[in-house]
């Protein structure tokens, strides 16, 4: 008996046929498609500013757009309210800026997104109207006080 033969005499094969097929369909070639396209643009270290922040940043070209990639060995303090991720016009936003707070001037950055978690792998989409030869830094911001967690140059 055939499967669409099953599936019309039997109402309860359907599904199952369709939960087969599921099953067996995945989305590694197109990750690994995906993967093999992207690119890395730039890249850097965090250094750590009013609150201890470590790991790596890049930006890559992922064929659609560009993002912005925290790898898995980031970490910063959990201490700040509304932390949001932007990129910085200054290759040296700590030594721009005066301690402790190090803040940042309106019309330097460009606000990427709320960060999404204090340590780990995080990837954050970059505008496509933004000029990534404007922008020297990744930054890790505490928009409520105007604080600078940490910045990464990306060379």
């Amino acid at each position: 008996m055939s499967q669409s033969e099953v599936a019309e005499g039997d109402s309860t094969a359907e599904p199952a046929i369709a939960a087969s097929q599921e099953s067996t369909s995945t989305s590694e070639p197109e990750s690994s498609t995906r993967a093999a396209e992207s690119s890395v643009i730039k890249s850097g270290s965090f250094v750590s500013g009013e609150h201890e922040t470590s790991g790596g940043a890049q930006i890559i070209d992922d064929g659609d757009q560009f993002i912005l990639e925290l790898d898995e060995t980031f970490q910063t303090s959990s201490m700040g309210p509304d932390l949001v991720v932007v990129l910085h016009r200054s290759e040296d936003v700590i030594g721009s800026t005066e301690p402790p707070a190090f803040p940042l001037q309106e019309g330097d950055y460009v606000f990427l997104a709320e960060l999404e978690s204090f340590s780990g792998a995080q990837r954050y989409a970059i505008p496509a109207d933004v000029n990534l030869d404007d922008y020297q830094s990744a930054v890790i911001w505490c928009r409520r006080f105007n604080a600078t967690f940490g910045a990464a140059t990306l060379r």
